[in-house]
């Protein structure tokens, strides 16, 4: 019989996967879904996507500096609420790569529940339709969790689109 400590092990701490491995259970099957998102471009569509989604239920990863932090949050942002989310992830990225001053991350960084859909509910899809379906519900249950950040969001494109 398993113990608590046991059953422990099997829970992502960051997203709440329930995974072999824990944490680095939950980073293989992301390697595994990057692996066929390059692979296969049917997959590929919504790659930036995944990667702001995991980034964002695995911050302390992939957000400890204020730039990973907007970039991944805007690329959230971006998909859910804009409809030139790639133009718009230029622009932050160019932006970004200025090393804005004044660039912080909110005094409450980051939400502690991320949302009810994670990598491994991704990482079951079946096919290239069912991956990109997958992919946007993944989205839309992370945002739920962080859509008291869109201000800032919202900020920082802003700030992206009048820069000179």
């Amino acid at each position: 019989m398993a113990t608590e400590s046991e059953n422990f092990d099997e829970i992502c701490p960051d997203c709440g996967a329930l995974v072999p491995g824990g944490r680095n259970g939950c980073r293989k099957l992301f390697d595994e879904v990057l692996a066929k998102e390059f692979s296969d471009y049917k997959y590929a569509r919504e790659h930036r996507l995944t990667v702001d989604i995991y980034s964002l239920q695995h911050p302390s990863d992939y957000m400890q500096s204020p730039k990973s932090y907007a970039a991944h949050l805007t690329g959230l942002y971006a998909a859910m609420k804009c409809d030139s989310s790639p133009a718009i992830n230029q622009a932050m990225q160019q932006w970004l790569s200025t090393n804005p001053k004044n660039l912080e991350r909110p005094d409450d960084p980051v939400p502690r529940k991320r949302g009810v859909l994670t990598i491994a509910y991704l990482h079951e899809a079946e096919g290239p339709d069912e991956h990109v379906r997958r992919v946007r519900e993944w989205a839309d249950s992370t945002w739920d969790a962080w859509r008291d950040y869109s201000e800032f969001a919202k900020q920082w494109i802003l700030a992206a689109s009048n820069r000179k």
